[in-house]
């Protein structure tokens, strides 16, 4: 608790300083201002100057154009902003000298991934985080999503300065707000969410979670996601792929299924069958009207990090404007597609017996569901209970919802789904 305290302090201090100075007359450039010192920095950080398809740069310049009219960043909001846009581009250039070096790694196979999607808050991140304990399948570690790359052995991961970056990076966020720990839990060598590889085009939701930007919102959900689902599956082949110890080329690893999470997927989920047509689906449900509130107290204390203070009347509207309307895009993706491909996860099952219900899962999708995977998935089950760290409270009248109208928004989805109704008292995850 002292240590953060003292950060959320040393930030206080900071603003306070960067306030002033503006004050005096001291002004930064805009972030469009910086776009072309931001690529500069970049090439200079690593010495490489190939950024590959030059769409992003159309992608980064809305997102720049949005920060600069419509965010309310506070001074270290821009200076975490600046930093992030920086690391992405860094990762961008890394990935695409990789793929330079190692053209073969863009022919390896990826078969019959695992994707979890579903509604946030329903019981998809322990579920990631069982799936993960199977010594059968791969996962995309926070660290290695962060910072892409080949995946070295475990034994080397802690001499990592990518790994002990991505350490940092978390104690700092956990630091500024405790309560996001119990909200939704990364850990550096943990599985995470595959958002970070949609960074490097400068499409994904992490932007207009962070920040105010409703252009960059709604110019968004207008961008072909195509090519965007080639790169991450393009980073994902050089992830699995060993790391080069010499000039030779670099040994195969075994093959692992992946196992890979993301809610927003619902929204692109046509794009990413066609992008991986061996897809296993694995959707969780739950009332939507225990879901909603929590999701947008998650996404308040990620932009309280970044603004300050937050419009929690307008969060909410948006919130469930955007899954409200991609729980309706994966239905109608769903209808038009082979039954096979899916698997459905009620949250009931997954607060109850999690590991029998894996074993289901895995029977209908004909995976081998071993001894060893049972054993690693109980150990990880029995060492972190719900609650581990923390409770998470909220109510939907936080954010100007209420559970009838959050009802009547997804009511199609829950008659089809058959996901049964929760009262207030209910279990929370």
């Amino acid at each position: 608790m002292e240590e953060e305290s003292k950060t959320r302090r040393l930030v206080e201090i900071y603003n306070a300083l960067q306030r002033l100075a503006q004050a005096l007359g001291r002004n930064e450039p805009g972030f469009v201002e910086s776009e072309a010192a931001l690529l500069d920095a970049a090439c200079q950080a690593t010495q490489f100057d190939e950024f590959g398809d030059d769409a992003f740069r159309t992608h980064l310049r809305v997102l720049l154009r949005a920060y600069d009219e419509e965010a309310h960043l506070t001074p270290f909001g821009r200076l975490m902003v600046t930093g992030e846009l920086s690391a992405v581009l860094a990762n961008r250039l890394r990935v695409q000298q990789a793929w330079a070096q190692q053209p073969a790694i863009l022919k390896a196979p990826i078969r019959r991934p695992i994707f979890i999607l579903g509604l946030p808050r329903t019981g998809t991140t322990a579920l990631h985080f069982l799936l993960g304990e199977d010594p059968g399948n791969q996962v995309l570690e926070y660290w290695l999503a962060a910072a892409p790359g080949p995946r070295p052995p475990r034994s080397q991961w802690e001499q990592d300065p990518r790994y002990t970056a991505a350490v940092h990076g978390l104690r700092m966020m956990y630091a500024l707000d405790p309560s996001l720990k119990a909200i939704h839990l990364m850990t550096a060598d943990g599985p995470d969410e595959c958002r970070h590889l949609f960074l490097q085009s400068f499409l994904d939701d992490t932007f207009d979670s962070n920040a105010t930007i409703p252009s960059y919102t709604q110019w968004y959900a207008e961008q072909d996601m195509h090519p965007v689902y080639a790169r991450h599956r393009d980073i994902l082949r050089l992830i699995q792929s060993a790391p080069p110890q010499s000039a030779a080329p670099p040994a195969p690893q075994p093959e692992r299924r992946w196992v890979l999470k993301y809610p927003a997927h619902m929204r692109n989920l046509r794009v990413l069958l066609d992008t991986y047509p061996d897809a296993c689906i694995v959707q969780t449900h739950r009332d939507p009207a225990r879901v909603l509130p929590s999701i947008c107290s998650l996404v308040s204390g990620w932009r309280g990090l970044y603004e300050g203070t937050v419009d929690r009347k307008a969060i909410g509207k948006w919130q469930l404007d955007m899954w409200s309307s991609m729980v309706r895009t994966a239905m109608s993706v769903r209808a038009a597609s082979p039954a096979a491909q899916f698997y459905d996860f009620s949250f009931q099952e997954l607060v109850g017996d999690p590991i029998d219900a894996i074993k289901r899962m895995y029977g209908y999708f004909g995976f081998e569901f071993t001894a060893a995977a049972e054993h690693r998935m109980h150990a990880w089950h029995a060492a972190n209970p719900q609650g581990k760290h923390g409770g998470h409270h909220y109510v939907a009248a936080d954010f100007s919802l209420s559970d009838g109208e959050i009802g009547e928004r997804f009511a199609s989805y829950m008659r089809h789904f058959q996901v049964a109704t929760e009262p207030q008292t209910g279990i929370r995850l």
